[in-house]
């Protein structure tokens, strides 16, 4: 048994997270930062980076959100990350603890924000994902799971991948599928677990912020056991 923290969105606030004991991996599906700009950001990230060096958990995993603007601009770099202990995933794969770990940052695209992909293109980039995969770590979730929002007309939208939503549904194996981005909102939950019926696999919100709230934490993220 492997028992996984997953947390995502943090957005500046991760110092304000309680870290759970026994966990033989942490994951972290993006979104450590705010700025816009990169300079500014990478100033964020940075800060993060030094916390999530400092915990107690042998396996730290990162995978980059659409606010990581320093990281997709490479003024953060993959050896910021692997210097300081922590994985970066960036459409690749590794296994850690018997467990094989597939990680990429992008999501559809909105609003000119980062590692952002047309929503037609997106099912090439899904489609590499290795079949022997057992847990999925992205930035953004699959359509209809953990995912419903408002959109700029006030209107309920559920705001996932259906690229991705195919993708990881036709994975038999699969043990997990990690994300974030779409917080909680007003009278919407989205942080937590799912199961969908028919399957075995666990879908994981791991945004710890609320929209309109930030300053506060929402969750704490999920453990996950597999």
């Amino acid at each position: 048994m492997v028992r996984i923290w997953h947390i995502s969105d943090t957005h500046s606030y991760h110092g304000l997270l309680k870290v759970p004991e026994g966990i033989d991996i942490v994951i972290s599906s993006g979104d450590c930062s705010n700025y816009r700009d990169p300079y500014r950001n990478s100033n964020e990230v940075k800060d993060f980076i030094a916390w999530y060096a400092s915990l107690d958990i042998r396996n730290k995993i990162y995978v980059a959100g659409n606010h990581d603007t320093s990281i997709e601009k490479r003024l953060i770099t993959r050896s910021d990350f692997s210097n300081n202990g922590i994985i970066y995933l960036e459409n690749e794969s590794i296994e850690l603890e018997g467990l094989k770990i597939w990680g990429s940052p992008f999501t559809p695209s909105f609003c000119d924000w980062s590692f952002m992909k047309a929503r037609e293109k997106l099912h090439t980039l899904w489609g590499t994902i290795p079949d022997n995969t057992d847990v999925v770590v992205v930035h953004g979730p699959p359509k209809r799971i953990l995912d419903l929002s408002y959109d700029r007309q006030n209107n309920l939208e559920f705001c996932g991948c259906q690229a991705l939503y195919k993708r990881v549904t036709s994975m038999k194996n699969l043990k997990a599928v990690l994300f974030g981005h779409i917080h909680n909102c007003q009278d919407i939950v989205n942080a937590g677990t799912r199961i969908l019926t028919r399957s075995d696999t666990i879908y994981s919100n791991g945004s710890v912020v609320t929209d309109g709230k930030f300053g506060m934490l929402s969750s704490n993220g999920n453990i996950l056991e597999l």
